[in-house]
Formats: C-alpha cells, sequence, structure tokens
C-alpha cells in the first residue's frame, strides 16, 4: 500500500507540473484567441494522454500491484494531492477563495477541467484491468 501512496504523489506532482506549463499556454495564449472554454476543450486530450502516461509510469516506477483496492488508493491519493495543489495555485498566485475555486467548476470550462481530473484519479485503476504494454 505504501507503493500506492508514492506512486500517487508522484502521479500528480507529474500532472500538475506539466499542466501548469499547459495551462500557461493556454491562458496566455489560446484562450484570448478562442475562449475559455475551446481553450480548455483543446488541452484537455493533451491531459488525459499526460495523465494515461504518467499513471503507467508511475505503477511501473513505484511496482504498484493491480489489486483493485491498491490502485483506488493510488488514484484518490493522485486526485486529493492535485486538488490540493490547485487550490494552493489559485488561493497563492490568483488570489481565489475556496469557494471561488469550487464555484468555477460550474462553468462549462471547469466541468471540462474537472471532468479530465476524474478522468485522471480513474487511470490507475482502469490501468489493472487493460496493459498497454
Amino acid at each position: 500500500m505504501v507503493a500506492a501512496f508514492k506512486a500517487g504523489i508522484v502521479y500528480a506532482i507529474i500532472v500538475f507540473a506539466i499542466g501548469f506549463v499547459f495551462g500557461a499556454i493556454r491562458i496566455l495564449f489560446v484562450a484570448p484567441r478562442l475562449g475559455e472554454a475551446i481553450a480548455v476543450a483543446l488541452e484537455a486530450p493533451l491531459m488525459l494522454f499526460v495523465s494515461w502516461y504518467g499513471s503507467r509510469w508511475c505503477i511501473d516506477r513505484f511496482n504498484v500491484s493491480d489489486a483493485l483496492s491498491v490502485r483506488i488508493v493510488m488514484g484518490l491519493i493522485a486526485f486529493a494531492v492535485l486538488m490540493a495543489a490547485e487550490a494552493d495555485l489559485a488561493f497563492f498566485v490568483f488570489g481565489r477563495s475556496a469557494t471561488k475555486q469550487l464555484g468555477s467548476y460550474v462553468s462549462v470550462s471547469g466541468a471540462i477541467g474537472l471532468a479530465t481530473q476524474v478522468a485522471f484519479a480513474t487511470f490507475p485503476l482502469i490501468q489493472a484491468w487493460v496493459r498497454n504494454d
């Protein structure tokens, strides 16, 4: 179970770091031209790709068991770390309150982002059933 905790934390950090770069590009260059919802919709498949392979890498690197309970723990830890990192970024960088951050998920772009994050959390579990090597 320790491997699931470590893998979940590293998985979240990897995806958050890459998402931070993609997010900066989205906010600075894509959203002003195409709108926020379209920009997020274009970013989502890229983040899902990164998440899928980031999850696989962490599972292999930390030798995470295929047991469903272990994979669920990895996904939940990763989701909690990712959401905490996102909330911290929103608060410390953008000055957004927790209430405002939660409210942002009601918008179209927020819902797309949240759906992508939920998919991110399920990838370790799905990969217990589907190996692509």
